[in-house]
């Protein structure tokens, strides 16, 4: 045994050179003279006679010294640092729980969840103080300083998300709110390797560890990506397990078979149909969240369109006719509206042709929830009134545009400046895109149930219409306008969020009723919001990949110790040797009292 094996300072034992000086003033100092005074000559000689321990007086005269020395003693061991080893488990005050609860631990495991193993786990992994860190799409403290029984019932409630996880964040999280021998313990299977920094940094600022890994389970094919073209969706299917498999994917009335090689990936489209539906893939396996896509669509893809205009523009009409969702309709005034529109269009029309009751027409689309959009022209009818969002004050000509506003219509759209646009000031919605000067070129505006839109480049002097991003424009207009939100959007991943520009009432999929502006999207199935469904699917190749490596096997920079493994830490008994010395000088004071030195 060496002293590094018993103390956590061997240098301090050096302290004991205190004794030197205290022995040699012992030493040195003279004997006491002996006078002998025959007044009290009779009261001490009974005594004398009787001593006959001369071992035990000797000690009694040195007493002094010896808790002196006994003193210094204690307090050079005090300052070496004695300790002793204990498990490490036994000197945590705090155990911070981080519960992994993405998608990829609700793969089965034959006798129950990777996630059910961990909360059972979990369970045993506990000290007087406890907090618990849930890692779902985003991290959260569901548990703070909380004891045995508080812990219990906080693991009881947990559900895991059909979400990526953010298991990195969670531990940082952790890491924040560990106080001073302060435990975090991770349950998790441990997909991708973002969370090894978390775990490093956790460590570097000397905070214990423990990672319990839950990786039985693995066999796993999965849809993990979609696009959408037009009314088809094309979904991307990926094969985790080692053997060839066979696999079948059915929406609507459309069914697909394929066979995927080991780690192949494979494309398939199909129509979407009205209404949306499921998208299945058959059979399941270990992880059947990723087995089904959830795809939304309106009932009625289709949007009836009404260009009203005594003189059509042939580009303009051919981008509105090139949207496969568009049933366009093409009207000369005087003409009455007779059939039902989701939106009508106005653009280069003769004021004295146009019908009171085409304009009516347009206030009537308002009223049931469709769109009315206005197209700049020369001299634009009086008619119109408050369709139109500007006052018009004439024309003028290439302009230099602003940057537009950020907005669905707006995105990625680069508008080119108009040869001829109609100036004036907005006097009722918003500006998306305006020239220097602040003349609108693109307004929208909510009326009541429905939309209206502006739109102030002159079409026959419009350069953009020669841009292959006119349809696009166009397409998103009309959408915008009838209410139509397009599939990409109306489908959504886990993880992502819901939101509103004011408080929204959102049914969940299982039936719960959820109000706010922005809702997180951590389950997998149908959102009904205000009469419209989200489709909401697991799409993420990470927690799909299920099959995971053990960390035993897996080439880390972690230390060892956070492995799922009792290691011995020393316990500082400092603290003990104090106190005994604080004891002996009581004691000392105690004597000098009694010897009439205090």
């Amino acid at each position: 045994m060496v002293l590094s094996d018993v103390f956590l300072a061997p240098i301090g034992i050096m302290a004991l050179a205190a004794l030197i000086p205290i022995l040699i003033l012992y030493f040195i100092q003279p004997d006491p003279r002996r006078v002998e005074l025959p007044t009290v000559e009779l009261l001490f000689e009974d005594t004398q006679q009787d001593a006959s321990r001369p071992l035990f007086d000797r000690i009694k005269q040195n007493l002094l010294l010896l808790l002196q020395i006994l003193v210094v003693i204690l307090l050079a061991v005090s300052i070496a640092g004695p300790y002793i080893s204990v498990a490490e488990s036994q000197t945590v005050s705090e155990t911070i729980l981080v519960i992994d609860g993405s998608a990829s631990m609700q793969v089965n495991t034959g006798d129950g969840t990777r996630f059910t193993a961990a909360i059972a786990a979990a369970r045993e992994t506990t000290s007087s103080t406890n907090s618990v860190i849930f890692a779902g799409s985003t991290s959260s403290v569901v548990l703070r300083s909380g004891g045995a029984s508080e812990v219990q019932t906080t693991l009881a409630e947990l559900r895991p998300t059909d979400a990526p996880g953010n298991l990195n964040a969670a531990i940082s999280r952790a890491t924040a709110i560990a106080g001073e021998n302060a435990r975090i313990a991770v349950f998790s299977d441990f997909a991708g390797d973002r969370w090894r920094q978390a775990v490093q940094s956790a460590q570097a600022r000397g905070v214990q560890v423990s990672l319990q890994q839950f990786d039985r389970g693995g066999a796993n094919v999965g849809i993990t990506a979609r696009s959408f073209s037009r009314s088809n969706v094309t979904l991307t299917i990926q094969n985790f397990a080692d053997r060839e498999v066979r696999r079948t994917v059915t929406l609507g009335r459309s069914q697909i078979s394929l066979t995927l090689t080991p780690g192949g990936v494979q494309r398939v489209t199909l129509p979407v149909p009205a209404g949306g539906g499921r998208a299945q893939l058959t059979p399941s396996d270990d992880l059947s969240i990723d087995d089904v896509a959830y795809i939304a669509a309106p009932s009625d893809q289709r949007v009836n369109v009404l260009l009203l205009s005594n003189d059509p523009n042939s580009y303009f009409t051919t981008a509105l006719s090139v949207i496969e969702e568009v049933s366009l309709t093409v009207a000369q005034p005087p003409t009455a509206v007779q059939n039902n529109y989701d939106v009508i269009l106005y653009s280069d029309l003769e004021s004295e042709r146009l019908l009171d009751g085409n304009v009516e027409a347009g206030r009537d689309v308002l009223a049931n929830g469709g769109g009315v959009g206005v197209i700049a022209q020369q001299s634009p009818p009086a008619a119109y009134r408050d369709l139109l969002l500007i006052d018009p004050q004439g024309t003028g000509a290439n302009p230099t545009l602003d940057r537009p506003q950020q907005s669905e219509l707006t995105r990625e759209i680069g508008f080119t400046p108009p040869e001829t646009y109609l100036t004036g000031s907005l006097t009722g919605g918003q500006s998306l895109l305006a020239t220097t000067d602040g003349t609108p070129i693109l307004a929208t505006e909510r009326r009541a149930n429905g939309r209206v839109l502006y739109y102030g480049s002159v079409v026959d002097n419009d350069p953009f219409r020669f841009n292959y991003q006119y349809p696009v424009f166009w397409k998103r207009a009309i959408f915008y306008l009838a209410g139509r939100e397009p599939l990409s959007t109306l489908n959504q991943q886990t993880g992502a969020q819901l939101q509103f520009e004011n408080v929204t009432a959102v049914e969940t999929p299982d039936g719960e009723s959820i109000d706010g502006q922005v809702i997180s999207l951590d389950q997998t199935g149908f959102y009904s919001v205000g009469g419209s469904q989200r489709g909401v699917s697991l799409y993420s190749s990470t927690e799909s990949a299920v099959a995971v490596e053990s960390l035993d096997e897996q080439s880390s920079e972690i230390d060892a110790q956070t492995r799922e493994r009792e290691t011995q830490v020393p316990r500082p008994l400092g603290w003990i040797v104090v106190l005994g010395g604080a004891t002996v000088i009581i004691g000392e004071i105690v004597l000098l009292r009694r010897r009439g030195d205090l």
